[in-house]
């Protein structure tokens, strides 16, 4: 069964940084592309950054030059570094197996919540 477990979600200033973690299990995870969504209150779900199983990365432009995603393929792990924190990057954050748009599953999501 596959399982993505997302943590360390949080409230942070405008400005401040979060790091997220996913952690995975449930299949070959060197294997797959992952993905970071998200879906803020009434808003669709959002692509965010996908990585390779060689860890190439791509950004939305929103988040491009504040986001970095990694991948530890030895802890079957993903993880987003969110920096520079802005009030529209509020939303529940899910980590997915696939690329892009073309998701597999998520996880049930860690909040990121920006806020003076």
């Amino acid at each position: 069964e596959v399982r993505l477990v997302e943590s360390g979600g949080g409230m942070v200033e405008p400005g401040g940084s979060l790091r997220l973690g996913c952690a995975a299990s449930g299949f070959t995870f060197g294997s797959f592309y992952m993905t970071w969504v998200r879906q803020a209150p009434g808003k669709e779900l959002e692509w965010v950054s996908t990585i390779s199983p060689v860890s190439t990365s791509s950004y939305a432009d929103s988040v491009k030059g504040r986001f970095t995603v990694s991948r530890d393929n030895d802890k079957n792990m993903l993880y987003l570094q969110l920096t520079r924190l802005e009030i529209e990057d509020t939303a529940m954050y899910f980590c997915a197996r696939g690329f892009r748009e073309q998701l597999f599953e998520r996880g049930q999501g860690t909040q990121v919540t920006v806020s003076s």
